[in-house]
């Protein structure tokens, strides 16, 4: 959540950040209405401070014997108090709806990102590898998962619809070796603390995080038990220190977990999503940082160097794209890609978006840092990634891995998880 506070000072240099994001934004209901709100509370102040002064008043006329003047100025302080009451029920739904007009502005781009609408004027910062070429026709993940018995969509549409993997056989057991080694990498070599999260969060979960009350929609939700289906574990990571205050030197806090993925993913699915492009469920290793604000972007580079690690270590080709302001997810100051190349489909896929918060999330969910034992609290930055996404990630292993003969070869990182080092027909 931006700082109203912020707002009140600067409000056009934010409307010119915000419009940067998106053209038809405007601060200006939000200005108004925070204004009528100021206005509110000083006549309220100014009544109550009347209704003290009047009550000091009749103790004094009592105390004089004067009970018919007494009498009139309590009759007025009953009207006084009927005008408090109702002007108290104004202020508390304008407070909502400036609380709801707060929650829906995007966070502001960091100076660094490019500013343009179009979604295509992503930066690519530098490429791994040279892109691999086939001399023998390439096939797709779905046609080689046919012929190696990888996958069943059949099935899984039967079970629960369109856009649902079934895995099974060597597909099921190389979908777990990805996960167990994605883990156990960003635990062993990069210093993650592992965390096991809940799959399900509260609205305040999801408030917190950002992905409500703006992407309401788009979440998977049990009415019943008013929970949500978690979407990524950015959601459960960005709540583990909700109203706390932490030491400076605990920092910077770095998480990883596991967590099976829900999305709605609104929007009919071209040819070129089938498969395991693009799924309501899938499985993600998610990397999150609390950190000082002075170390956030530097904590950044370092954490898409930690997602790269994994596709280096399985000697895959990717690039990392930096993303312009057009493309920013909403509580993103600044946000990294990282793309691998998938040959079956011609183009480059985002296995990973790593992304500074800054102190967006933190303000939602008041987590707070002492800069020094006296010190006044601060908020902290928030930062997460991808590392990585399994699906996209199974698609590249496949289709990059490819022999003539259908067969694929399995990268040595995670042979001894698969106990072999070719899927053959």
């Amino acid at each position: 959540m931006l700082d109203l506070k912020a707002i009140r000072a600067q409000p056009q240099q934010i409307e010119q950040k915000l419009k940067m994001r998106d053209p038809s934004l405007s601060l200006a209901p939000l200005l108004k209405l925070d204004a009528r709100r100021r206005h509110l509370i000083q006549e309220v102040e100014a009544l109550k401070y009347q209704r003290n002064q009047a009550s000091e008043q009749i103790a004094r006329l009592k105390a004089a014997k004067r009970a018919e003047q007494a009498q009139e100025l309590i009759l007025e302080m009953r009207a006084m108090a009927e005008r408090i009451k109702a002007l108290d029920v104004q202020l508390g739904t304008i407070e909502e709806e400036l609380h709801q007009l707060l929650s829906h502005l995007p966070n502001l781009p960091h100076e660094s990102v490019p500013i343009s609408y179009d979604k295509g004027a992503k930066v690519i910062l530098k490429e791994h590898k040279e892109r691999p070429e086939f001399d023998f026709p390439c096939k797709t993940h779905i046609e080689l998962g046919k012929t190696l018995d990888l996958f069943d969509f059949e099935r899984a549409a039967r079970i629960a619809g369109a856009r649902f993997a079934l895995y099974k056989g060597l597909g099921a057991k190389l979908e777990m070796a990805l996960v167990q080694f994605m883990f156990k990498y960003q635990i062993e070599e990069n210093g993650y603390t592992p965390i096991w999260p809940p799959f399900l969060g509260n609205p305040t979960t999801f408030y917190t995080s950002s992905h409500l009350p703006k992407f309401k929609d788009e979440q998977y939700f049990m009415e019943r038990d008013e929970l949500y289906l978690n979407p990524t574990a950015e959601v459960m990571l960005c709540n583990l220190h909700r109203d706390e205050i932490l030491e400076a030197e605990q920092l910077p806090l770095k998480y990883c977990a596991y967590t099976a993925c829900f999305r709605r993913e609104a929007g009919a699915a071209g040819e070129e999503e089938r498969g395991l492009i693009r799924l309501h469920q899938f499985n993600k290793v998610e990397l999150f940082k609390f950190t000082r604000p002075e170390d956030s972007y530097a904590e950044l580079d370092k954490m898409v160097e930690d997602a790269e690690d994994i596709l280096k270590a399985l000697d895959l080709h990717y690039r990392l794209a930096l993303l312009p302001t057009g493309d920013l997810g909403f509580a993103a100051a600044k946000t990294i890609d990282i793309e691998v190349w998938l040959p079956g489909q011609g183009r480059y896929y985002e296995v990973s978006s790593c992304s500074n918060c800054e102190d967006f999330q933190a303000r939602r969910g008041n987590i707070r840092y002492r800069p020094s034992p006296k010190a006044k609290p601060e908020f902290v930055h928030t930062l997460n990634g991808s590392g990585l996404a399994t699906s996209r990630l199974m698609i590249a292993l496949l289709e990059n891995n490819q022999r003539p003969d259908g067969s694929v070869i399995i990268p040595e990182a995670l042979r001894d998880y698969m106990g072999l080092e070719v899927i053959r027909p």
